[in-house]
């Protein structure tokens, strides 16, 4: 329903926007409307502990669970500007992968269940973090723009083991999620009328009540102006994402490193 929603925003504004001529620069868009999708190849490792303590089995997701290892994933962005120096930006990334493969590595303690060597297990993975941040351009100039950023990122990682056989039946979730700050840049080079590049960068680490965890982005796009409003972009990004808990009856630890090419359209006004 989200995804239909965004498409639809776009196409309207295309058709309202499309007559425009002006070619005004990049860095005084007043609003930034980009979507698109990105081919993201993965590697995710991760362990999950039993609520009495037990040492949980680390488990490569892709290779033992037959996680995808690539897949299509939307790209979502909002940025608005309120006067020459200051933005916010609203941004949404999901990542959901499944797998499903008999397990040959057994046994894999995976929180309070045990998989067996033989056992046809279906795995469910995904992270989604929606996020809100402020801008400030320390930098502003017709053909270069360098804005610092601080944002709030709502994030959920949670998996799902299941085994559903004559004489199995196993159902296993996880789940974490908690608000992460991030702090980082983003910029804007403009080489023409026509073309211009975007950069950005955000980052997290810090410790808190017994949860270790680190939250990375980083974003490079080309972007070429078919009109004043409408531009199309072909980019690289690459999302890390890590989580160690500590927490009495609930430890173990997540790690995904997802990156790829990236297109998507912006129409701006």
């Amino acid at each position: 329903m989200i995804k239909h929603g965004m498409a639809i925003t776009v196409f309207a504004l295309l058709a309202t926007l499309a007559h425009a001529d002006d070619y005004f620069s990049p860095t005084d868009d007043r609003v930034r409307l980009s979507l698109g999708f990105m081919h993201l190849s993965s590697a995710t490792d991760y362990r999950v502990d039993s609520s009495s303590g037990v040492t949980g089995t680390s488990v490569d997701g892709e290779s033992e669970f037959g996680l995808d290892k690539s897949d299509f994933e939307p790209k979502f962005q909002i940025a608005v500007r309120a006067g020459a120096r200051h933005r916010v930006f609203f941004d949404y990334f999901t990542l959901d992968r499944t797998g499903e493969r008999t397990l040959t590595n057994g046994p894999v303690i995976f929180r309070d269940v045990v998989l067996e060597t033989g056992d046809p297990v279906e795995t469910d993975l995904s992270l989604r973090t929606l996020g809100i941040g402020y801008g400030y351009s320390i930098i502003h100039r017709e053909n270069f723009e360098f804005a610092l950023t601080v944002a709030i990122h709502d994030t959920d990682i949670s998996t799902r083991a299941r085994v559903s056989t004559a004489t199995r039946h196993v159902d296993q979730t996880e789940d974490q999620a908690g608000p992460f700050p991030t702090v980082g840049f983003d910029t804007t080079y403009v080489i023409s009328k026509r073309f211009y590049v975007d950069g950005r960068a955000q980052y997290f680490k810090a410790l808190v009540d017994h949860l270790d965890g680190s939250l990375a982005y980083y974003e490079l796009d080309a972007l070429y102006r078919l009109r004043a409003n409408i531009s199309f972009a072909l980019g690289y990004t690459a999302i890390r994402a890590q989580l160690a808990s500590q927490q009495s009856g609930n430890t173990g630890y997540f790690n995904f490193n997802s990156k790829g090419p990236e297109l998507f359209v912006r129409v701006a006004f």
